[in-house]
């Protein structure tokens, strides 16, 4: 797997906010052992429907004193096999007993991430309000504010090339081409601006899709070109359409430039 996808790291509570925030208050916890945490995710089970849940995390009885419920000979003489299982089944009671205590604790923890995300996100409107001048809660462009929570980092960020490309390939879901050239406006050379292009190769697009799509890109075009990009360079971030057609009468958008494969 993929470990930019993998959430298996993921602390219980900060997916189940963002999956079923509804269910907060009415989670059943079980709490199998922390053992299980070095193999597995933080969640080993989950049921929508009864909201039984079952985590990798040491609960009550965990904390408990092994000699509150074992015996130093429990296990010695005969019928080892028998007092195995009737060690098994007196723990499984007690961890049962205790579901409502794990699940309490479970249900204030899964508040006290609520109300830390909560916080990290005021925390983000007001840095990007004050030391950049952005109001992420007035800017009515979807593309430009999935932008926007980036531009803390925008010291390191700015003039990186391949990061916007693959910026781009995440927000557009399509395959982007970079190509790193000169720019000048007039024919003569002598004066020319480094430049850099983003092809957004886009399979089977037509002239009124084209329109639609280029005209949405356009606040994402000047907010990269602001933010993203060194004064001196040149930024071009164009659509085109790509693939091969099947049929001679099929219309390719010819009003732009057109990628083919080979």
């Amino acid at each position: 797997m993929n470990s930019e996808n993998d959430i298996s790291h993921l602390r219980a509570e900060v997916l189940l906010n963002r999956l079923y925030p509804e269910y907060e208050q009415q989670w059943r916890v079980h709490n199998l052992g922390s053992f299980y945490r070095n193999y597995t995710e933080d969640i080993l089970f989950l049921d929508e429907e009864t909201k039984e849940l079952e985590l990798s995390r040491d609960g009550f009885v965990n904390l408990l004193p092994e000699g509150l419920f074992n015996r130093q000979d429990d296990l010695k003489g005969e019928d080892m096999h028998a007092k195995f299982k009737e060690q098994e089944l007196r723990i499984r009671l007690l961890k049962d007993a205790f579901v409502p205590i794990d699940s309490y604790w479970f249900k204030q923890s899964l508040y006290v991430e609520r109300q830390i995300s909560e916080l990290l996100e005021k925390k983000l409107d007001y840095i990007l309000l004050t030391y950049f001048g952005f109001d992420l809660n007035k800017e009515q462009d979807p593309l430009v504010k999935k932008v926007a929570v980036i531009l803390p980092f925008i010291s390191v960020k700015r003039g990186d090339f391949g990061f916007v490309r693959n910026l781009l390939e995440t927000l557009f879901h399509c395959e982007v081409v970079m190509e790193e050239g000169r720019y000048s406006h007039t024919d003569n050379t002598v004066r020319w601006l480094p430049m850099v292009r983003y092809n957004l190769l886009i399979p089977g697009l037509t002239a009124e899709e084209y329109k639609q799509r280029n005209e949405a890109m356009e606040p994402l075009r000047k907010f990269i070109k602001e933010w993203f990009m060194p004064v001196e360079v040149e930024c071009q971030m164009l659509l085109k359409e790509y693939g091969v057609p099947q049929q001679t009468d099929m219309r390719l958008v010819l009003d732009y430039n057109t990628e083919t494969t080979k």
